[in-house]
């Protein structure tokens, strides 16, 4: 029988390896599975490389992983907030390295991964720093049509951590409103999606229609009690 209900966070967060790239799904604060990330600080894996649309906000959550030094990378979107100290005093002290990847192309590097894609060619960033690699050097650019693109890589992943509103024992989701944002793709492009809902259904009782990730693209789902959350958004 197929139960992906796990029974403790740390029971499904067991086997993440040092030097692991984790997908986190949210944005701003809207969707953040912080309880998740807190789980991933007690499990100890470290030298992480993190992909998120922000780069935390407080001291909780996204922060909280960045405080307690398990992330060496950041790839995101938006690494600067009003309240995106932590992150702030790592990048000016030298101690985390950050690739800028605009948010549409962060989306569809995911979703590249995901689909089996081998990259693409967008117009963002020509003519940029953003058209170069993390390395320096320039990334591959074609003229088609008269317009000039920029070729990106997919961003593959160990670990996808995500926040869903419902869910049921084979892995099936649905989300709430903005929480949604980047989860499903997410849920696609990671070897492994662990999910955290805040109710789990008998099967047959999610509308097919209203299914957001099919239960393929999820390994794990732990139920998070709503009051208990501590943050996250939506």
């Amino acid at each position: 029988m197929i139960n992906k209900i796990a029974n403790s966070i740390a029971h499904a967060l067991e086997g993440v390896r040092d030097g692991s790239t984790v997908l986190v799904g949210g944005f701003g604060t809207a969707g953040i599975p912080v309880e998740l990330l807190d789980g991933l600080i007690e499990q100890g894996a470290k030298e992480l490389t993190v992909v998120n649309n922000n780069a935390g906000n407080g001291d909780h959550g996204m922060a909280a992983l960045l405080k307690a030094g398990r992330v060496r990378k950041m790839i995101c979107s938006f690494p600067r907030q009003a309240d995106s100290y932590v992150f702030d005093e790592l990048y000016r002290s030298k101690k985390i390295e950050l690739e800028l990847v605009p948010q549409g192309n962060l989306a569809e590097r995911i979703r590249a991964a995901g689909a089996g894609i081998g990259g693409f060619f967008c117009q963002t960033g020509y003519g940029t720093e953003l058209a170069k690699k993390p390395n320096g050097e320039p990334k591959e650019t074609r003229l088609i049509n008269g317009k000039h693109y920029v070729f990106e890589e997919p961003i593959y992943a160990d670990l996808a951590l995500i926040k869903a509103e419902k869910g049921d024992r084979w892995g099936n989701l649905t989300f709430r409103k903005a929480a949604r944002n980047f989860g499903p793709v997410m849920a696609m492009g990671a070897k492994r999606t662990v999910a955290s809902v805040h109710e789990v259904v008998a099967l047959g009782e999610l509308d097919p229609e209203s299914i957001v990730t099919p239960g393929i693209f999820v390994h794990q789902v732990v139920l998070i009690d709503r009051v208990a959350t501590k943050g996250g958004g939506f």
